[in-house]
């Protein structure tokens, strides 16, 4: 993709855990299933070009569904995540909070991420900051971040609102399809 910078922009995926999927404790992510399609699409062509990918879990405090070692904290399973692609913690919503993530981006060589996951509105949102300030160019799959509704406002408002302060901020946005160059539904 000529928009992604020359180097192997590594895949920072945010999020995707059980929880905002399972539906067992709170609603799923808006398009769910849509997501975790278009998610393992960005997984599958950045293991073909062999870019690195690493997963972000958000630690929830104790009695929450995303608290280390409840039933919605581990990665979502549907993902695919292997062995040798690395999760990071955090307890924010700025995944670059944790300094590992930031020297792992480091070590990959290349001055940019790709950032996909949820939640739009917290810590895709933060997340996106904290790669900016960082120094860091930033990709991010404009369909394969989610949300849940938050009234007054839908979920596809607010992914919408979100992808346009983004790209106000200097964020290369690209869809699936145009990353991959499969078709994204």
């Amino acid at each position: 993709m000529s928009s992604i910078s020359a180097g192997k922009a590594p895949v920072i995926v945010i999020d995707l855990q059980t929880n905002m999927f399972d539906g067992l404790v709170e609603p799923p992510l808006h398009d769910a299933d849509l997501l975790t399609d278009r998610a393992r699409k960005v997984i599958d062509w950045a293991r073909r070009e062999g870019r690195a990918i690493g997963f972000v879990r958000h630690d929830g405090p104790e009695g929450d569904p995303l608290a280390p070692g409840e039933p919605g904290w581990p990665v979502w399973p549907a993902l695919g995540q292997r062995d040798d692609e690395p999760t990071f913690s955090k307890t924010v919503r700025d995944a670059f909070s944790n300094p590992q993530l930031g020297a792992w981006v480091e070590s990959q060589g290349a001055p940019e991420v790709v950032i996909l996951g949820a939640q739009t509105d917290f810590c895709i949102a933060g997340t996106v900051q904290g790669a900016l300030a960082a120094g860091f160019k930033v990709t991010v799959v404009s369909d394969a971040h989610s949300t849940l509704d938050q009234p007054p406002e839908s979920a596809a408002t607010i992914i919408h609102r979100y992808n346009a302060q983004f790209a106000e901020a200097g964020v290369n946005l690209v869809t699936t399809e145009a990353l991959t160059g499969s078709s994204a539904a």
